[in-house]
């Protein structure tokens, strides 16, 4: 007789999560500095532009909009992004991926919308490495110069 592998339930690795908060947090204050007194940022990373927009701001979090537009968007389409920033705690999460809200820590697999298990992190470790990208290869919008890194 066959016997099936057991699966391993899944189990959230918190601290590898607030690991990549922490690192997002500072990498977009990297990226907007100014954002306690300015509303835009805007730069160009290749041939995509960036728009980062404050659309909150209380006490201790910070809502962004992060927006990618490309020239080809009818093709890759754009990236949307929602992000809090916790200052209290210096940590950026994803609260909107595309059209997607209140994505849950974990799920069942499988479920009605498929999301993975670990969505949540796939999503936070997503923006890492989006914003590494932005920081090594971003520049001024109308600057034509090689991208080395504005930031």
């Amino acid at each position: 007789m066959l016997q099936r592998a057991r699966k391993k339930p899944f189990k959230l690795d918190l601290a590898e999560m607030h690991a990549v908060c922490e690192a997002n947090y500072a990498r977009l204050l990297r990226l907007f500095p100014d954002y306690e007194h300015t509303n835009t940022r805007d730069f160009a990373v290749g041939d995509a532009r960036v728009m980062l927009k404050v659309l909150e701001r209380c006490r201790y979090t910070t809502i962004f909009q992060l927006h990618q537009y490309h020239a080809h968007d009818n093709w890759l389409g754009r990236l949307r992004v929602e992000v809090r920033a916790y200052h209290d705690a210096g940590m950026l999460e994803v609260g909107m991926f595309q059209s997607h809200r209140k994505i849950a820590a974990r799920y069942q697999y499988p479920n009605e919308r498929m999301h993975q298990q670990d969505e949540k992190s796939q999503q936070n470790r997503f923006m890492a490495d989006w914003l590494e990208h932005c920081l090594q290869n971003g520049r001024a919008c109308g600057d034509q110069g090689p991208a080395g890194g504005l930031f």
